[in-house]
């Protein structure tokens, strides 16, 4: 019997991600096996691989690592990171809260991955000096970025294209996303409040001391190279302006990544050796790795049959929100929600013949950028965070994070689905 192509990326892509979740072999070697074995096979050829390797996602990671690792030399993220913990009194739990509102509102104006690789190394910081594990710090980072990044157009990649596709604006996201996001986001921090209660809490005694070594603490000693300091937050000015208005200036995200990297290392004359050893690459080939493997799956229709079978099955605007919001959701969780959202959208115009399908555009930004709450795997952010947690010394096995993360991911999504429903069914 001639097997397939569809059964071959199926089995592809589950063989993939059994070893993923078993992680007895890294997640980037896996990732590549996976690329290499539907690549050799012919199931995506080779002269595709650029158009499913998100490379905007690649370079404007490379592009913010760069940054952030010349940045970091100059000790401005210790710095703010003094500032901010200072704040919160020697409390780890308000820690946690501030920081989380912080990534929250950050994510909403600039891509979630690079809010990540500015806050994930002051956490660390802040967490050495609390004597603290990071990780409750780092797992309520990642809830926060990918709640944030959902509330507008331009936090998380499926909201722009949907964006662009459905030729939605900025404030309609506000208007329609931000509301629901600012509500998950509140109840997400009282659930880790609750999870993380004992791992945070800290006698009296323990809580003064903290407080106290912070006070000691000079913000200003914690800067290492006062020019490089300068030089950094005029770049990461620069960057975050063009971040608003790269549109107008009609230049990506990831170029506008990459020129600031390149400002920062040409002004500050950092070696670039040092600079690119720091670079999380074993996050970028998984990346890269990933995308060919779910590349398959579109390239084989897989998930295209998938999408339109569940598409076909729905009879009502109410039926469609649920449908198209949980199964973003939870195939997000699963795989990359780049290509999923880029194959649901042609399906939902579709559907314009039959009945509204304003607010199945919120449906699908809902679940694609909540989905990824659900694993480790589940959006760019995850993986970056907990990527540099490991360099670091700190890890979260897959199910460990899932128990949490699903727990997550239902509750946000039901939330997000009781407000389109409210909004656009009973109203």
């Amino acid at each position: 019997m001639i097997v397939g192509p569809e059964l071959i990326a199926i089995a592809v892509f589950l063989f993939t991600y059994a070893l993923i979740i078993d992680e007895r072999i890294h997640r980037a070697v896996v990732a590549m096996l996976g690329a290499s074995i539907v690549v050799l096979l012919h199931i995506v050829p080779w002269e595709m691989i650029p158009e499913y390797i998100d490379l905007g996602t690649i370079f404007l990671l490379i592009g913010m690592m760069i940054i952030v690792n010349t940045a970091r030399g100059s000790g401005l993220f210790e710095y703010i990171a003094i500032k901010t913990a200072k704040l919160a009194k020697g409390s780890p739990m308000r820690v946690l809260i501030l920081f989380s509102i912080v990534t929250g509102l950050t994510s909403a104006f600039l891509d979630n991955v690079t809010t990540v690789l500015l806050i994930t190394p002051m956490l660390l910081y802040v967490a050495s000096v609390m004597k603290t594990s990071p990780m409750p710090f780092l797992i309520a980072e990642i809830f926060a970025s990918n709640i944030g990044g959902a509330a507008t157009l331009i936090g998380d990649p499926p909201n722009i294209m949907i964006g662009s596709a459905a030729g939605l604006t900025f404030n309609e996201f506000i208007i329609n996303m931000a509301p629901m996001m600012a509500v998950n986001l509140l109840v997400v921090l009282g659930l880790l409040a609750l999870i993380y209660r004992k791992d945070l809490h800290v006698s009296p005694d323990e809580r003064e001391s903290i407080e106290r070594t912070f006070a000691e603490l000079k913000d200003r000693e914690a800067i290492r190279d006062w020019s490089l300091f300068k030089k950094s937050v005029i770049v990461i000015a620069l960057v975050i302006g063009m971040f608003f208005i790269h549109d107008q200036l009609g230049l990506e995200p990831a170029l506008v990544a990459l020129i600031g990297a390149s400002i920062l290392l040409f002004w500050s004359r950092q070696s670039p050796e040092e600079i690119f050893e720091k670079i999380e690459w074993p996050a970028l080939f998984f990346f890269g790795g990933l995308f060919v493997v779910v590349g398959a799956l579109v390239e084989t229709g897989v998930i295209a049959s998938v999408a339109q079978f569940v598409v076909e099955n729905v009879h009502s605007e109410g039926e469609a929100i649920l449908i198209i919001a949980w199964f973003s959701a939870i195939a997000s969780a699963i795989v990359d929600n780049i290509p999923l959202t880029a194959t649901l959208i042609p399906l939902i115009q579709d559907m314009s013949v039959a009945m509204d399908i304003y607010p199945l555009w919120w449906a699908l930004s809902l679940g694609a950028c909540l989905g990824g709450n659900g694993t480790v795997i589940g959006a760019s952010a995850n993986v970056v965070v907990l990527g540099i947690a490991a360099r670091n010394g700190y890890s979260i096995s897959f199910m460990e994070f899932l128990k949490i993360g699903m727990l997550v991911l239902f509750i946000t999504v039901a939330i997000g689905t009781a407000f389109l429903w409210f909004n656009y069914v009973v109203l």
